[in-house]
């Protein structure tokens, strides 16, 4: 035993576990108590810091969702891709509007699941790795905080990049992230405070999900402001047209492709 965890698709048995104990199947049993406990993800940053939060969500239908996140589903239109699907909780509300909707996340486990619950489309791929299908899309949806995806400065432009080449004319971006500036927790103010001294955005968090004896590597994953959004799209042939903050310090973002 070395005290770590094993590398893994943790995210993966996050949302399976989820599944099960949503369709009241005995979870594994553990030390304290004899209730079963809701399944939780934990999130671990480079620093320590760790938080946790209930895996039902990622299950959840319309109706638990945020306001602003509803307001946007009723938007979105087209051929979409459902970027970071998870359990497929997007993709599953569009295919009730009898929208044309693809499910895309790496995660094995996560795949498996969203197929479970139906949505007809799945892919197990990341953006960049989906570029060779030839499939272009009206409609691109990070919900879930995935605007996150976009990380640091150069990668967010290498991704939006690959949105673009996945787009037909006129495509939109529907993303939903955090604005890190709301917090005024000491080890986030710290966390932001070291990272601009290191010549990165405040909010690019370094960090990796963790279930039981599992760990997925390390990610860099942005939470930022309206305003930081705006400059980090500038140039790379999205425009920023609208950001409803109803939900703050949530945030819902829309792109739409120039030219």
């Amino acid at each position: 035993m070395t005290g770590e965890p094993r590398p893994g698709d943790a995210f993966g048995e996050v949302l399976r576990a989820a599944l099960a104990q949503h369709r009241g199947q005995e979870q594994a049993r553990s030390i304290g108590g004899l209730r079963p406990r809701p399944v939780v993800e934990i999130v671990e940053r480079d620093d320590g810091f760790i938080r946790g939060g209930p895996a039902a969500w990622y299950l959840a239908g319309p109706e638990e969702w945020w306001p602003s996140e509803r307001k946007a589903l009723e938007r979105i239109e087209g051929r979409v891709l459902d970027i970071g699907a998870g359990a497929g909780r997007v993709a599953l509300a569009l295919q009730e509007r009898g929208v044309d909707v693809t499910a895309l996340d790496p995660s094995g486990g996560a795949v498996e699941v969203a197929l479970e619950l139906g949505v007809r489309s799945v892919v197990q791929e990341t953006v960049e790795g989906h570029l060779p299908s030839g499939e272009r899309y009206d409609s691109f949806v990070l919900f879930g905080n995935n605007l996150g995806l976009l990380g640091p400065r150069e990668h967010a432009h290498r991704f939006l990049a690959d949105l673009a080449a996945l787009a037909r004319p006129g495509a939109r971006v529907f993303a939903q992230g955090t604005d890190p500036h709301h917090s005024n927790d000491p080890l986030n103010l710290a966390y932001h405070e070291r990272n601009r001294e290191r010549g990165r955005l405040p909010g690019l968090y370094r960090q990796r999900v963790r279930f039981r004896d599992l760990a997925t590597g390390y990610l860099d994953y942005l939470l930022c402001s309206a305003a930081e959004l705006e400059e980090l799209v500038a140039g790379t042939g999205w425009a920023l047209v609208d950001v409803d903050e109803q939900d703050a310090p949530l945030l819902v973002a829309t792109l739409v492709r120039e030219g």
